[in-house]
């Protein structure tokens, strides 16, 4: 067995077993990474103030698109005829979700929701658009915000709020979806930026947005007639939350300021 370099004719030859321990040996170091220029145009690209001003441009992108094709006109045209049933409500719930995410305001989305498919399938198609952009207003924020946001959260209700989504994530976002006082958009990227999981987020937003969604769906299933029993029903789950709501912050905020 050979198992050094030979010369044969004034060439230098390798062995097999050499030259095989030489390609493991380069091939278990790994790729060269780059260097110069390119290098530094990557770690630009992937920092992560690069990565938070891109998702500032996609929301402010976003929330143009809404300014110019005015999706709320859909309470006064109507839907398109070509859609119908099933497929309307699915439609509309992909189109909600990504409302939602350039900040339209829900409650104008449920109202529509109920007027144009009524109680039982309007309330199906406006959850599911709630969940859809939730998540992904959540997806966006983790990968593009939460790198360089964290390190930001130095303030004592900052790191309170943090805390309590990290640790207790479930419980407080069902908190803050029956609450109507948080914003929808502020509670997506408050959790995106925690280390909060997906999965409980998702769902503790499925469940904490049945009520409030509910109620405004029904109002405008059945805002063709404001006296019915339903419609008064729906009217009373909107503003007593909300007027709960107010109270809660304004006794709180008065806590605050006595200390």
């Amino acid at each position: 067995m050979f198992d050094a370099t030979t010369r044969s004719g004034g060439t230098a030859t390798v062995s097999p077993r050499t030259a095989a321990t030489e390609l493991a040996v380069a091939t278990a170091a790994g790729p060269v990474p780059p260097t110069g220029f390119a290098a530094h145009l990557t770690r630009v690209l992937l920092s992560p103030w690069s990565r938070l001003s891109l998702l500032v441009l996609l929301l402010a992108s976003a929330a143009t698109a809404v300014l110019l094709f005015q999706p709320q006109q859909l309470l006064t045209d109507g839907w398109p005829p070509q859609l119908g049933g099933a497929a309307a409500a699915v439609a509309y719930a992909v189109a909600y979700g990504l409302c939602t995410v350039a900040f339209v305001p829900r409650p104008l989305l449920n109202l529509a929701a109920g007027a144009l498919f009524g109680s039982q399938l309007g309330l199906a198609s406006a959850l599911a658009g709630t969940v859809l952009g939730a998540g992904i207003a959540f997806c966006l924020g983790r990968v593009l915000g939460q790198e360089a946001l964290r390190p930001l959260l130095r303030g004592k209700w900052l790191k309170a709020a943090d805390g309590q989504l990290s640790r207790h994530g479930f419980r407080s976002m069902l908190a803050a979806r029956l609450f109507p006082g948080v914003p929808f958009a502020a509670a997506n990227y408050c959790a995106a930026v925690s280390r909060m999981g997906l999965l409980p987020f998702l769902l503790a937003t499925a469940l904490g947005s049945i009520p409030n969604t509910a109620a405004y769906v029904v109002a405008g299933a059945r805002a063709s007639t404001p006296t019915s029993p339903a419609f008064l029903i729906a009217l009373a789950c909107i503003a007593l939350p909300g007027l709960a709501g107010a109270v809660v912050a304004w006794r709180k905020r008065h806590r605050l300021r006595g200390r």
